[in-house]
């Protein structure tokens, strides 16, 4: 997923390892240099509907205009990790 809006500089990615670490999600977070937070996620359908919708608010500070998620294969991961 994609996260647009005023998402760096707020302790986006640490706050979601948090979420994803209590919801037992696995994957990763990162910064783009266009300003976007990006992010893969896998784990139990329910769990990963839960953190994607928090991706649609994240931690206070942030203001997210746009949320772009897009399906794909899981990979494997175990654990949540900023990068």
């Amino acid at each position: 997923m994609v996260v647009r809006g005023r998402v760096q500089g707020v302790w986006f990615r640490e706050s979601a390892r948090r979420r994803a670490e209590e919801l037992g999600v696995a994957g990763w977070v990162r910064n783009d240099p266009d300003g976007s937070v990006e992010a893969e996620i896998e784990g139990q359908a329910e769990d990963v509907e839960v953190l994607v919708s928090w991706f649609g608010h994240g931690p206070a500070g942030a203001r997210v205009d746009a949320v772009e998620v897009a399906e794909r294969t899981p990979s494997g991961e175990s654990g949540f990790v900023v990068r």
